[in-house]
């Protein structure tokens, strides 16, 4: 898809077809279709299929006549990340050839292992200890005979500031805190932080709306498209739906899917509209507010399920 952009907003909704849609994932994109319609702007679907392992095409099957049920209508043809290995290849061999990454030959085990390696956020595991940064020409030749290797990115020094429309200012020092991270696998498979970035830049996307869990995701981002020369879009971070429990609606048992709901004949504006009403985050907003644009309230920090995210900090 040509990343020229012709509406002054773009959004997308990119699910992960590893297993139903639940009411979490309606909330995310309701909330940014809605937005998208509001301005007047398009609204793409992207369908983050990368993990063999666990992506069934029965669950993509699935995932679409979900969407179909809620009523949401997308611009432009669906996008699937398995078709576009080629993008992630040439955006990674820039990065290559400016010196931003280098291979990595340790297993997860070996890190954690590691003397004082600290941990990072959990999406990334243990911070990255450097081990295999220093590695000869010879060594790397070597390692590479009994292991392929994973390739890191070099995090620029010095703070990354996060403007959220909904969290206000955030500052993390990626290279000290999270270390250099992950952007190819050893299986040849890009990261989701490299995916992401290049996907959003291809396909113009210039507002990007999505669960909070995905917070402390975006200064690595911010890196990315700064080192391969690509926008930054605007993000919003919202809160993510509780279930009675207090516990985030996920896929796990107990939390019923949106297949379940329309196969029980629930009509859709109904479970919407009790996913709305439930949500102490909108109290005192109407449909029209949002029709109109604005993007829901800031959430308060205590109402949050994520994990506590150190090394990311608050500066409005």
């Amino acid at each position: 898809m040509s990343s020229d952009v012709t509406a002054t907003h773009r959004g997308r909704f990119a699910p992960s077809p590893t297993g139903r849609l639940h009411l979490g994932n309606a909330w995310a994109a309701v909330l940014g279709w809605l937005w998208a319609g509001s301005q007047h702007g398009e609204f793409l679907l992207r369908i983050e299929d990368l993990d063999s392992s666990r992506v069934r095409p029965a669950l993509t099957e699935a995932l679409l006549a979900d969407l179909a049920w809620l009523g949401l209508t997308f611009d432009g043809p669906t996008v699937f990340q398995s078709q576009r290995l080629d993008l992630y290849r040439a955006a990674f061999e820039r990065l290559r050839e400016a010196g931003r990454v280098y291979p990595c030959f340790c297993t997860r085990t070996e890190i954690t292992r590691a003397v004082a390696a600290p941990h990072g956020p959990s999406d990334e595991g243990p911070r990255y200890p450097g081990t295999c940064l220093s590695l000869s020409e010879a060594e790397r030749a070597e390692r590479s005979r009994t292991r392929p290797p994973a390739w890191r990115f070099r995090p620029a020094a010095g703070p990354t500031e996060v403007h959220d429309l909904l969290h206000g200012g955030l500052v993390q020092d990626v290279a000290e805190e999270i270390g250099d991270f992950v952007v190819l696998r050893n299986d040849g498979v890009p990261s989701y932080q490299l995916a992401v970035v290049v996907d959003d830049a291809a396909m113009g996307i210039t507002h990007v709306l999505r669960g909070d869990d995905l917070l402390s995701s975006t200064p690595r981002q911010i890196q990315l498209c700064e080192a391969l020369g690509l926008p930054v879009p605007v993000h919003a971070h919202v809160p993510l739906l509780l279930g009675p429990d207090g516990k985030r609606l996920a896929k796990r048992a107990g939390t019923p899917s949106l297949g379940e709901l329309r196969e029980r004949s629930v009509p859709p504006e109904r479970r919407l509209g009790w996913t709305w009403r439930r949500q102490p985050h909108l109290a005192g907003r109407t449909d029209p507010e949002v029709r109109a644009g604005a993007p829901p309230q800031k959430a308060h920090p205590g109402r949050s399920p994520s994990s506590p995210r150190r090394s990311v900090r608050v500066t409005r």
